[in-house]
C-alpha cells in the first residue's frame, strides 16, 4: 500500500470538496467570472478539475477519452458535479492505496503509444488540482470574494493531525 501517496490524494479530495462547497454558495454570476491570465472562468475550471480526475483514473488503466467531463462539457449541475468529484477522488485514493510497486501503463494517443509509471498519473492529479484551485481562488479573490484556506495546515486541522504530545 502506498499510504503517503494516498494521503496526498486525500488532501486533494478535501481541498476540492472545501472549494467546491464554497463555490456552491455563490450566485451564478460569480461562477462565470474570469481573470486575464487564468485558463478559464470559475464554472469551466470547476468542471475541468473534475474531468481531469476522471481522466487520471482512466489513464492509470491505459485508457482515456471515454466520456469524462472536459472544459467543453455542458455545466452538469452541482449535484452531479459534486458526486463525480467525490467518486473520482475516491477512485484515485483507492488506486494509490493499491499501488504496492509502481507499474508501467501504456497509453495510446493519436496513433502512438506512450509508457508512463502509474504513479505519474496520481502525482499529476494532485498537481492539476492545485493549479486550477489556485486559479479559481485568484479569480474570486480578484473580484472581492472570500475563498477558503486550502493550505496544508488547514487540511491537517481538518484531518485531525498535529495533536500536541
Amino acid at each position: 500500500m502506498n499510504q503517503p501517496l494516498a494521503g496526498m490524494l486525500r488532501y486533494n479530495r478535501w481541498a476540492n470538496e472545501t472549494l467546491f462547497t464554497a463555490c456552491h454558495a455563490l450566485p451564478d454570476a460569480s461562477l462565470d467570472l474570469a481573470l486575464a491570465g487564468a485558463s478559464g472562468p470559475v464554472r469551466e475550471l470547476l468542471v475541468h478539475v473534475v474531468g481531469g480526475q476522471q481522466t487520471f483514473v482512466l489513464r492509470t488503466r491505459g485508457r482515456q477519452h471515454e466520456g469524462e467531463l472536459s472544459r467543453a462539457s455542458t455545466w452538469p449541475g452541482w449535484e452531479t458535479l459534486l458526486a463525480l468529484a467525490a467518486q473520482s477522488a475516491d477512485e484515485l485514493i483507492a488506486i494509490a492505496e493499491s499501488l504496492d510497486a509502481d507499474v508501467d501503463v501504456d497509453l495510446p494517443f493519436m496513433g502512438k503509444t506512450f509508457r508512463f509509471p502509474r504513479s505519474f498519473f496520481l502525482v499529476h492529479a494532485v498537481e492539476h488540482g492545485v493549479e486550477h484551485r489556485t486559479e479559481i481562488k485568484l479569480i474570486l479573490g480578484h473580484h472581492g470574494i472570500a475563498t477558503p484556506d486550502l493550505d496544508g495546515w488547514a487540511w491537517a486541522q481538518a484531518a485531525g493531525y498535529g495533536a500536541e504530545v
